[in-house]
């Protein structure tokens, strides 16, 4: 027989080690912390990445926006026997053209209209004036001139900063010119050769989860493209619904408002709420309070049809973000990144939806569809089969 000793020394280090064994639900805990931690880390390391080069990394994201709204397209032209080269001009010339008749067309409608705006600035001047005289405040003429010089005499004493922040809008308009220029170059080569890009990008990483890679990215890329897709829809409709109405009450300045507030819509939910606002703002003090209240059921009208008819409709199950997500990711993007954050929060927060999706689900990893998707890259890439590692299999 074998000696007891051994098994009772074994049966200590047993009870020892038993007494340093956490319960199953806090070593859980402790192993889910430190992945939230660890994925925490790399988001705070990427953020911080993107906050020092935000002067490449915003023209870079303008322009995947720009590639996602013209690559339908430029394809469907290539669908319909137009080279390659000339679907890409077409496409951005169509771009540029939109870009400069909305220019042209404020310019124009400033131009026109500055004259009764200065008029009726002026009405609403002296009504605010009688306002003030005659109510609770009883603030005299003589008082609010003498506001009003105290406020021009402050400007006078820090003109100093004012010339150093106008030499500030001179360092912006170069940084301005230089990203517009990264914006186009950007856009150009991804239009031309995007594919050949992610291919290029998908190599970067181990051959084992490139097969994951590139379907979570073209499930990412298939989610902007409906994305923008839905927003140029909503920003037109929010825009001609506002300029509608404020055509029809009589306000000044109407294709201009149209326009702020059809590029005020691509951020979400804020943007329609500032832009809403001011317009009423505007009816008040330009035309009155009767048209401000029809303004105002007007913004209301125009923002219910948008959520209840507009975005089901158009954004489907691709982009299904609950609103609380895109409230939340607009007042983070914005407080992080100011307009960029909370203009990019949102297409964001539904790539990165669909890419985890995509990762979740795992359908890389079914054998008929690893097959598809591996010749299909192949093809697209050019690269040789014998380096690519056959799928997995569960």
């Amino acid at each position: 027989m074998e000696p007891k000793e051994p098994e009772a020394g074994k049966s200590r280090e047993t009870r020892v080690r038993r007494r340093w064994v956490l319960p199953a639900g806090i070593d859980a805990a402790g192993l889910l912390s430190w992945r939230i931690l660890g994925m925490v880390g790399v988001l705070v390391v990427i953020g911080y990445v993107i906050a020092r080069l935000e002067e490449i990394v915003v023209p870079f994201l303008i322009a995947l926006l720009i590639t996602a709204f013209l690559k339908p397209l430029s394809n469907w032209l290539m669908s319909h026997r137009w080279p390659k080269w000339l679907a890409v001009i077409v496409s951005l010339v169509i771009a540029v053209g939109v870009i400069s008749g909305m220019v042209v067309l404020v310019e124009t409608q400033i131009a026109s209209g500055l004259p009764d705006v200065e008029a009726r600035s002026v009405i609403a001047y002296q009504e605010f004036r009688h306002f003030l005289g005659s109510s609770s405040l009883k603030i005299s003429s003589g008082q609010l001139d003498t506001y009003l010089g105290n406020l021009v005499k402050e400007l006078q004493q820090h003109g100093n900063e004012i010339f150093t922040g106008a030499l500030l809008v001179g360092k912006t308009a170069g940084r301005l010119l230089a990203g517009t220029l990264l914006t186009v170059f950007a856009t150009i080569v991804m239009l031309i050769d995007g594919a050949g890009v992610w291919a290029w990008t998908v190599r970067l990483f181990p051959r084992g989860i490139r097969p994951a890679v590139d379907g979570a990215g073209q499930a990412g890329w298939i989610t902007l493209t409906s994305f923008v897709r839905v927003q140029i829809l909503v920003a037109a409709g929010n825009g001609v619904g506002i300029g509608l109405v404020a055509f029809f009450i009589g306000m000044p300045l109407v294709v201009p408002l149209a326009i702020v507030v059809f590029l005020a819509s691509f951020i979400p939910v804020i943007g329609a709420i500032v832009t809403g606002a001011l317009a009423v703002l505007v009816a008040l003090v330009y035309v009155g309070p009767i048209q401000g209240l029809i303004m105002l059921g007007g913004v209301l009208l125009v923002h219910l049809f948008e959520a209840h008819v507009m975005q089901p409709l158009a954004m489907g199950a691709a982009v299904k973000i609950h609103p609380l997500a895109v409230i939340f990711a607009v007042g983070a993007g914005s407080y992080i990144a100011g307009v960029p954050g909370a203009l990019f929060a949102v297409p964001t927060v539904a790539v990165l939806n669909a890419m985890v999706l995509y990762l979740v689900k795992r359908p890389w990893r079914l054998p008929d569809q690893s097959a598809v998707e591996s010749e299909a890259g192949l093809a697209a890439t050019g690269a040789d089969p014998s380096e690519q590692s056959p799928p997995q299999s569960t």
